[in-house]
């Protein structure tokens, strides 16, 4: 069902909560350490009770898991340690019985290495599925050119058996999929449309802005190291919204589903093409500028302090942005991101009122909002040792470049930035109670617990209704009876204040004001007049009441309702 308001359509989609489920971290049904299929359909009633709409399911498709799922070696079958397809049918049937929908993670830039197509693709230059893939012959004994590995190290790599270089933008073990060939594309439409048949309710299209790359295939210039990130010739490349448009007309536009491109180097404007109501591509997207303020000279590796001025341009320049016309996703948290309250907020001190502002300050935004397992808890980083304690590909390739190589960091550094920033901090075991392995599993888990399950945990939070899940619980119900949460347009005030963020949404009659905090200070703050009149809708802080200038206190969040009748 569409129908138009102002200059935007109302969808379903745009009306959801999301919620990512990483499998192999989140529930365990058998023991073996590994979440399920049978584990996230144990805890479904969980998910029901929280409100959410829409489940995005990382991969479970047959791998070998050298990066965790997202290299595929069969997106026709379940790989064994998440159960069998019979399983999958279930979980969708659960969950639709619930009126859950289901989102599947589509990685296709690149397959494993011991997909069948690649298999066949090395075996010689004229095998039928060569072209499948990227191969380049070398260039004076060395890599086709200086593309540099997403996994640091060069992004080819060279292959005895023809000797040629294939093209890998991720691990070696991850060759990228030629989309410039027409078959390559009708296979994976027609993997699409085996899914959609199914009955599952859209994608999550991973790296998705990569497909197309530009076929010169020229050096990174100037070069300042051994090996340059390609972005300007692999993101947003010169065929990729001719793809884009040819799956939707193959796929999407048979279906009443919705999809989500991950777009990495995307400005406003291509973000527009990519998810613009008469563009016919994608629902919405994720842009990652937001997640890149903190990022210092080594990256996530080197972190800096957040400038909350700087988080408050990009986020108002994307509400703005996408105003009128495609639409955002709202996300602090993912698969590939740290702990959103041990990165913005404050855990020794604020714990709960910091989980409780960062989730108000996204989930009032524009756009729809995901929550990440975990994130409706409060889960927070682990406090990693050594790297003993990791399990990410990422965090051994870059330490091997940065502190092993090139001597960029040390040894102490390095650890630093994976305490704060290393995927690994998402990955770790959902904690469901205080007991054994914190209710995850009834075995020897793959990944440690955080040894703060005793404290967060989902059975306490249940049964505390002042808990950051009941809190999560509220901003869902919200966003349910209020349209002006979802379609209401976004001004920012105090755009120059170091400390708090705050912004209105107007919808017809109405208007809300959003104060968040993101400091240890107290502030006070004069309301505008019209609000002084309104009602606290939401609040991280007990005794709040509206007064003309209020005591904006550490990590506080208000949300103020005002009706012009």
């Amino acid at each position: 069902m569409i129908l138009k308001e102002g200059k935007i359509m109302k969808t379903w989609w745009k009306e959801s909560v999301i919620y990512q489920i990483y499998p192999r971290s989140f529930c365990d049904s058998n023991g073996d350490g590994v979440g399920d299929i049978q584990g996230i359909i144990n805890r479904l009633d969980y998910l029901q009770d929280l409100g959410i709409d829409i489940i995005w399911l990382s991969p479970i498709y047959q791998s070998p898991n050298i990066d965790n799922g997202y290299d595929i070696s069969d997106y026709q079958a379940i790989s064994s340690e998440f159960g069998t397809m019979k399983d999958f049918d279930c979980l969708l049937k659960e969950a639709h019985d619930r009126n859950i929908k289901i989102v599947m993670d589509l990685v296709v830039n690149h397959t494993s290495d011991k997909h069948s197509w690649f298999m066949e693709s090395r075996k010689s230059k004229d095998n039928p599925y060569r072209d499948y893939y990227i191969w380049k012959e070398g260039k004076n004994g060395k890599e086709p050119n200086n593309w540099a590995s997403v996994f640091s190290g060069s992004a080819w790599q060279y292959d005895k058996q023809t000797d040629m270089y294939y093209l890998h933008l991720y691990s070696d073990k991850q060759p990228d999929l030629n989309w410039e060939n027409e078959n390559v594309r009708q296979e994976i439409f027609k993997m699409m449309n085996w899914w959609l048949d199914k009955g599952i309710d859209g994608f999550r299209m991973d790296v998705i802005n990569k497909i197309s790359k530009d076929q010169t295939f020229n050096d990174v210039l100037p070069q300042t190291s051994q090996y340059m990130r390609p972005s300007r010739y692999v993101s947003n490349g010169p065929r990729i919204h001719e793809f884009l448009k040819e799956m939707n007309q193959k796929t999407l536009s048979h279906y009443d589903v919705m999809t989500v491109g991950e777009i990495t180097a995307c400005s406003v404007e291509e973000a527009k093409k990519y998810t613009g109501e008469k563009e016919n591509e994608l629902s919405m997207l994720f842009q990652f500028e937001h997640m890149d303020i903190d990022l210092g000279k080594y990256g996530k590796w080197s972190p800096i302090p957040l400038d909350l001025v700087k988080l408050k341009q990009s986020f108002t320049k994307w509400q703005n942005g996408l105003a009128d016309d495609g639409w955002n996703s709202l996300f602090w948290d993912n698969h590939d991101q740290p702990r959103v309250v041990s990165r913005f907020g404050n855990v020794e001190q604020y714990w709960q009122e910091s989980a409780k502002m960062l989730a108000t300050v996204l989930h009032f935004l524009k756009g729809t909002p995901y929550i990440y397992q975990g994130e409706e808890l409060g889960m927070t980083n682990y406090p990693f040792q050594s790297l003993d304690d990791c399990q990410d590909v990422e965090v051994f390739t870059s330490y091997h470049e940065l502190v092993e190589r090139e001597h960029l960091l040390t040894h102490e550094e390095m650890m630093k930035g994976i305490c704060a920033n290393s995927r690994d901090n998402a990955r770790t075991p959902m904690q469901w109670d205080n007991g054994y392995q914190a209710g995850f599993t009834t075995g020897i888990p793959w990944m440690k617990i955080n040894p703060n399950y005793k404290d967060i945990n989902a059975k306490q939070q249940i049964n505390d209704k002042n808990s950051i899940y009941h809190y999560y619980k509220q901003l869902i119900q919200l966003r349910h009876s209020m349209p002006i949460i979802v379609y209401g347009q976004y001004q920012i005030l105090e755009e120059n204040h170091p400390d708090l963020y705050i912004y209105t949404r107007s919808y017809k009659n109405e208007k809300l004001l959003v104060i968040a905090n993101f400091s240890t200070n107290k502030h006070e703050y004069q309301l505008p007049n019209e609000f002084i009149k309104g009602n606290i809708l939401i609040t991280n802080q007990k005794n709040a009441d509206i007064q003309p200038i209020m005591l904006i206190e550490s990590y506080g969040a208000y949300v103020i309702h005002l009706t012009n009748n």
